[in-house]
């Protein structure tokens, strides 16, 4: 975990996944394995580590990591819109909602939602959009998740500065729920969030029993 931010059960289906688009016909003796192209990948995205370093840790030279690391990139990438979604259909909503009532008392519940900021080096390019309320650069992400804490939703192209509810509302799923995609369910979100029909947030100052269990809950 603390080199490749994954447990290695997910690595293992990763490199499998990816295994077939990074076989590479070579003339030499010793192409790059999967599994190497794979994980000192995951350790550059994981640490930031100077790809130099990873790839000595590797037994591969610095150029051959930055030939292989785009094609991995591109790899991920292309299969996250199979393994990231978001329950839209009753049935994907179902078992959702399910997970969190059991899980944590929770009903009707689909998702929650959050922001976290993402660390940068400084763009050359509109720096001072991309410093966070905590004052360093960064990318704003939102994110999804159900009960498992399983992702159904990433967007990661807002620079630091930007709030986390507009963040939302620009997002294809803040913008289908808002139109009405989901008739019965809900997103839990925290008071940085506007209060909608399909997003629950906390109260501010709750006064009564009910009021600070639902808090309590929402938490």
């Amino acid at each position: 975990m603390s080199r490749f931010r994954l447990p290695r059960a997910v690595l293992l289906d990763l490199c499998g996944l990816l295994g077939p688009a990074l076989q590479r016909s070579t003339r030499r003796n010793h192409a790059v394995p999967v599994p190497l192209q794979v994980l000192t990948t995951l350790g550059f995205l994981a640490t930031g580590t100077f790809q130099r370093e990873l790839a000595d840790r590797s037994g591969i030279s610095q150029p051959t990591l930055s030939r292989v690391m785009p094609d991995v990139l591109k790899g991920i990438i292309a299969s996250s819109h199979d393994s990231i979604k978001f329950p839209y259909t009753a049935g994907e909503q179902a078992n959702k909602k399910a997970q969190f009532a059991a899980m944590y008392g929770f009903p009707n519940v689909i998702g929650a939602i959050d922001c976290t900021h993402v660390a940068i080096r400084a763009p050359n390019v509109n720096e001072n959009t991309f410093i966070n309320r905590k004052h360093f650069h960064s990318i704003n992400v939102q994110i999804i998740c159900d009960a498992d804490m399983l992702l159904t939703n990433v967007v990661a192209r807002w620079p630091g500065s930007t709030h986390d509810s507009f963040i939302l509302r620009h997002s294809s799923v803040g913008r289908r729920l808002e139109a009405g995609a989901i008739r019965d369910g809900w997103l839990l979100g925290d008071s940085g969030y506007p209060l909608k029909q399909w997003l629950l947030t906390p109260f501010l100052n709750p006064h009564s029993a009910e009021e600070r269990h639902y808090n309590m809950c929402h938490s």
